[in-house]
């Protein structure tokens, strides 16, 4: 069967009905230079095994992570994943399973939500916790809009040192909606300046991510605070989940909703993906919350069993009631997550973290005693912010042919930071990976 089985007689009846004359008119809000005009230059068809034995040649030229050193973070960081993860993950029941509607027959599932959600809830400090989202930048979207759902204002602030690709979701988001979204500047130490909301009122919700874009840690109590003084909701973002290992949970500061990415819970980088969308509240708004929510019960004979306790999309309950469109979890990847932080526990998750931290620092000492300015004075996890001079890009391109990516350019996200790069280091890089990279940029 063809994959579009239309016949032109099927595509003139369609055109028609939608009142276009072609499909060149029909897809005319399309810039023409985003649009292909010539038809696909496909090869002729191969067998199973020379399409095989292409593939394999094509993925021996490609650049692969151990061949490189990468010292970048920004909400997607390289560690290590412990080998009980990725062959548990590799079970027939887990990788095939689908949706628990059924729990007659889905409780293994349901129950490896279950253990995800009550494992997030510890390491977030908050009360409850749902069966993941799609991404972290969804995550912070679908937290602002339940924030206007439940404080029912149409203006929410958010932290210009959020991850910048989270801050383009959130606009797709809320554009359509009507609803405001102002962006909060930061400070010279790399925080986000708060006081900007002052004289601000009807916020739905105040939105800051810790760590920060910048690696910095920010102040949740302040947020807390400022939230509190006007009737908002507080929200608290992140990308690196591990800095909870170590750092003050935002369950401790108050914090309504905690949101964010959980793909350095034990999910390799996979080049950008798949990820975790991490979603948590008090139990008071859990009725406002998306997506859905295991619970453990007992039947009828007294055993222990686990059901879809919520699901407030709209296939669920009514339409105009419905909290959200998400249609599903990252179910994999959230028992991926569980298994990776049972097999570390509470004191593996702190030393690693704490691994995490001392290595930073480390890097962030080399490149001062080499004389290169760190941007910002705040604490850091993970990632931090150096300014080199304005001819580090040419340094930049030689370490990159000698596989060795030194940190993000910040210049097109942040305009004023130019000559800056976002530096990463997790518990993959030794003492003489830094060395290196550090030799590297003075030679």
């Amino acid at each position: 069967m063809r994959y579009l089985p239309h016949t032109d007689d099927d595509i003139s009846a369609m055109l028609k009905v939608v009142g276009v004359g072609s499909l060149e008119e029909l897809f005319s809000t399309v810039p023409e230079d985003c649009r292909k005009k010539e038809p696909f230059n496909l090869p002729d068809p191969l067998t199973e095994w020379e399409l095989n034995r292409h593939m394999a040649s094509l993925a021996d030229t490609m650049a692969t992570m151990p061949e490189y050193k990468v010292f970048v973070g920004a909400g997607s960081y390289e560690h290590f994943v412990p080998s009980s993860v990725l062959s548990l993950l590799g079970r027939s029941e887990f990788v095939t399973s689908y949706t628990p509607y059924q729990p007659e027959v889905s409780q293994g599932t349901l129950q490896g939500i279950f253990e995800y959600q009550t494992l997030i809830c510890r390491l977030l400090g908050m009360e409850v916790a749902n069966a993941s989202m799609y991404d972290g930048a969804s995550a912070l979207a679908e937290a602002l809009l339940m924030a206007t759902r439940i404080t029912k204002k149409k203006k929410v602030a958010i932290s210009r040192l959020i991850h910048p690709h989270y801050r383009e979701v959130v606009k797709t988001y809320l554009w359509p909606t009507g609803y405001e979204v102002v962006e909060l500047p930061y400070l010279e130490s790399g925080r986000t300046d708060l006081s900007a909301l002052d004289g601000m009122a009807e916020l739905a919700a105040i939105a800051i991510q810790s760590p920060n874009f910048f690696g910095c840690v920010e102040d949740l109590a302040a947020l807390r605070e400022k939230a509190s003084e006007r009737e908002a909701m507080s929200i608290a973002s992140f990308t690196e989940a591990l800095a909870y290992g170590l750092l003050r949970n935002p369950g401790s500061y108050e914090a309504d909703i905690v949101c964010g990415e959980g793909q350095s819970l034990g999910i390799p980088q996979s080049f950008g993906g798949p990820s975790l969308g991490i979603f948590a509240s008090r139990m008071k708004y859990v009725r406002s919350m998306p997506g859905r929510l295991v619970g453990k019960t007992v039947d009828m004979a007294g055993k222990q069993g686990f059901v879809l306790t919520l699901a407030t999309r709209e296939q669920h309950i009514r339409r105009e009631r419905a909290t959200s469109n998400i249609c599903t979890n990252q179910g994999l990847c959230a028992l991926g997550a569980a298994i990776y932080m049972a097999s570390l526990g509470k004191h593996g998750l702190r030393e690693l973290a704490k691994l995490n931290y001392d290595k930073t620092g480390y890097l962030k000492g080399r490149l001062e005693e080499a004389g290169f300015k760190v941007k910002f004075d705040s604490p850091t996890f993970n990632e931090f912010v150096v300014e080199f001079p304005s001819n580090f890009e040419r340094t930049y391109k030689r370490l990159l042919d000698q596989k060795i990516v030194a940190g993000l350019p910040l210049a097109s996200y942040y305009p004023e930071l130019n000559n800056c790069y976002l530096m990463g280091v997790t518990e993959t890089k030794t003492k003489e990976d830094m060395g290196i990279l550090v030799k590297g940029i003075e030679s």
